[in-house]
């Protein structure tokens, strides 16, 4: 049960920062390994009552039920596993293709969501620009506003009187945001792998134990779990 809310958390997890990310990454299908865990963590709850059960009761047929079930989960999360390093080495592409495209649509008299996206991310990773603020330069937003001065998301937290401007670089973020996007977007990747590599080794001792059981019931014919009259002997 612990192990299936922990697995139903890193899900929810990477779909809510995800959402402050979608910009710079267009790729919905990264989201596949975040949607499975979920999906095997609900499952887990099942499996969970099963295996009570079936060890309880020690019926065959629910432990051979239940070993099959751990076996399926076992083999989704190897291949949640793989598609997380998939999806992880496509980041840094996907992240440098959008991120070009939301700067230049930047809009900060009458901010939409995208260019809301890019303060918050400023603001968040402390990052200015693509690269750096030079790169707020080449976009039309800079060019319209004729004022030489960048977003103030730029500024640094410690710059109590800064107005964006660029002739005071010393008050603006220095790292370009497209390096510290893709770290945690991979980071992200990475809490999915790490769980899903978790529980599996989880998985197996489940099977493990499952199998000890059965094989118990097997060889030796008095070990019976005797039901009479409602009671158990």
């Amino acid at each position: 049960m612990g192990a299936a809310g922990i697995l139903c958390y890193v899900g929810a997890y990477v779909f809510i920062t995800y959402d402050d990310y979608d910009h710079f990454f267009e790729d919905v299908y990264t989201l596949i390994p975040a949607v499975v865990i979920i999906a095997v963590g609900a499952l887990l709850f099942i499996i969970g009552l099963i295996g009570c059960c079936a060890t309880i009761r020690e019926s065959r047929c629910g432990l051979a039920t239940f070993v099959i079930i751990l076996l399926l989960v076992f083999v989704t999360e190897v291949v949640v596993v793989v598609l997380g390093y998939v999806y992880r080495a496509k980041v840094e592409n996907e992240v440098d293709r959008s991120i070009q495209k939301v700067y230049k649509t930047y809009n900060g008299t009458n901010p939409d969501a995208a260019s809301r996206a890019i303060d918050y991310v400023q603001r968040q990773l402390h990052c200015c620009g693509i690269h750096n603020y030079s790169d707020w330069e080449n976009t039309d937003w800079f060019k319209e506003t004729k004022n030489q001065s960048v977003p103030l998301s730029c500024c640094r937290e410690t710059a109590s009187s800064c107005n964006g401007s660029l002739a005071h670089p010393s008050n603006l973020y220095a790292e370009g945001c497209e390096a510290l996007v893709v770290k945690k977007l991979q980071e992200i990747m990475m809490h999915v792998i790490w769980a899903a590599l978790a529980f599996a080794a989880i998985q197996l001792l489940g099977m493990l134990c499952a199998c000890i059981v059965l094989c118990r019931r097997s060889r030796d014919p008095a070990y019976e779990l005797l039901i009479t009259g409602g009671t158990y002997a």
